[in-house]
């Protein structure tokens, strides 16, 4: 959502989303249409609604509990039933049929948007065979023997390659990608231009690195970083000599926020002058906590917090600030500006945007970045300390690296994360799509002129 919100907002056209509560419904017309932003409408927000039972198998069910931990490959058994597949390809049609319904011409660009619409593509080029689809993958994509477990491989997989376009964060998943493919569909895979032929269509598979939008739109209206740092020591009552570390995270076992409870114990107790002198602020938006698994990562979550508290706890003094709670993006933005250190340990991620939202915030070139080598970001922002976050004690000493960085370096490292963040953006990723998707489109406009395939 923050990452493509402001592409909408440049390109205009038609976002169609999911509503729910009776907010959703009170601001939209008779066609479900909302105009965004109501005052200077940019773009179109085109509203679907689900019932209670269709959520549940569609998002919940084959979405979350199935797609979700396969692909993340996280230790959690994924789980699948026939019903919520039913209601996956139900809903999925569902937003196909709409998008048809909203296409002014037969030739559309069209952008799906994540594993919930794995069988989109596929829907939409039967409806619209002239139209350009690009699709993107916001989660890691496993190795095929992970993905075979799933009993609709196939479908899922021939849904996808109705894309023009597919697109995922690492050249690492495109291969993964491709390897599945090629073992459990017959198609001609060439790994040297990374594209798929199957069934007449023919599919580019290519890594296509997301970002986030720069500047911020509130950098600008935000405090100095001094203020910041004031502020979030006087409403946690630290001392202004208190180091502070920051996660930001759903509350999602994906995330690696019990490792990094884990690691900050180990500091502490490695270290025990930084007893009373570091602590942790770990925002953990609640997330999805209608699911068994989500809940009980909860309670682990703050069983673990209250542990590490009980240990090192004393004269007021508190190492873990547990926020289970939702912050506003500008809140957000104000703990990054804060802190000496922004940690980021998922055991598995697409992206993680955390990483570069924390670097663009840091417009006084200062703070360290603490980064799990299992995220996208990991593969851009080299001059974060990269850690395994499996590996509990090697997370706790580039924690204390970061916390006793001197500030040349921590100013030569962060500059230099700042350039790749400004200079590759959100908008240079949808460029990069819609630039490809419109060589594609005038290549096959010129086959059909001549009546060759090119």
């Amino acid at each position: 959502m923050t990452a493509v919100e402001p592409v909408m907002r440049a390109c205009s056209g038609i976002w169609i989303a999911h509503g729910s509560g009776t907010a959703d419904r009170e601001v939209v017309d008779k066609k479900d249409h909302v105009l965004v932003p109501p005052e200077n409408p940019e773009y179109t927000l085109r509203r679907i609604w689900l019932r209670e039972e269709e959520e549940q198998g569609y998002y919940y069910g084959f979405a979350n509990e199935g797609l979700w931990p396969l692909c993340h490959i996280a230790h959690v058994r994924p789980i699948f039933r026939t019903g919520d597949w039913n209601r996956y390809v139900a809903i999925n049609q569902r937003f196909a049929d709409a998008v048809v319904r909203e296409a002014e011409r037969d030739d559309p660009v069209v952008l799906v948007q994540d594993y919930h619409f794995a069988l989109l593509p596929g829907m939409l080029q039967q409806a619209l065979p002239k139209a350009t689809i690009i699709t993107f993958w916001h989660i890691p994509w496993p190795n095929p023997e992970s993905f075979g477990i799933c009993p609709w491989r196939e479908e899922i997989l021939r849904g996808m390659l109705g894309s023009t376009i597919l697109g995922f964060h690492t050249p690492f998943h495109c291969k993964n990608f491709l390897e599945t493919v090629d073992r459990y569909l017959e198609t001609r895979v060439n790994y040297a231009s990374s594209t798929i032929s199957h069934s007449g269509n023919l599919t580019l598979v290519e890594a296509y690195p997301i970002s986030i939008q720069w500047p911020s739109p509130w950098q600008d209206t935000q405090p100095p970083v001094a203020r910041c740092r004031e502020d979030i020591r006087q409403e946690l009552n630290l001392g202004r000599d208190v180091l502070v570390g920051l996660g930001v995270d759903r509350l999602d076992y994906t995330k690696g926020i019990l490792e990094r409870l884990r690691a900050v114990e180990c500091l502490l107790e490695t270290h025990s002058d930084l007893v009373g002198r570091f602590c942790l602020i770990q925002i953990a938006a609640p997330s999805r906590s209608v699911l068994e698994e989500y809940k009980a990562f909860e309670s682990r979550v703050r069983a673990l917090a209250e542990q590490i508290n009980a240990k090192f706890s004393r004269n007021g003094y508190q190492p873990v600030h547990l926020k289970v709670e939702h912050h506003e993006p500008r809140n957000i933005n104000r703990y990054y500006r804060a802190v000496d250190v922004c940690l980021v340990t998922s055991l598995h991620d697409g992206m993680n945007l955390v990483a570069k939202e924390f670097v663009a915030a840091r417009d006084d070139e200062r703070g360290v970045l603490v980064l799990s080598r299992f995220t996208g970001a990991a593969h851009e922002l080299y001059e974060a300390l990269i850690v395994n976050p499996y590996h509990i004690e090697q997370t706790a000493d580039a924690l204390y690296q970061a916390l006793t960085m001197p500030e040349f370096e921590q100013q030569a490292r962060m500059r230099s994360m700042r350039s790749m963040v400004r200079d590759f953006n959100v908008y240079r990723w949808a460029a990069r799509m819609l630039l490809d998707a419109a060589r594609i489109r005038r290549r096959e406009k010129l086959a059909e002129r001549i009546g060759v395939a090119l």
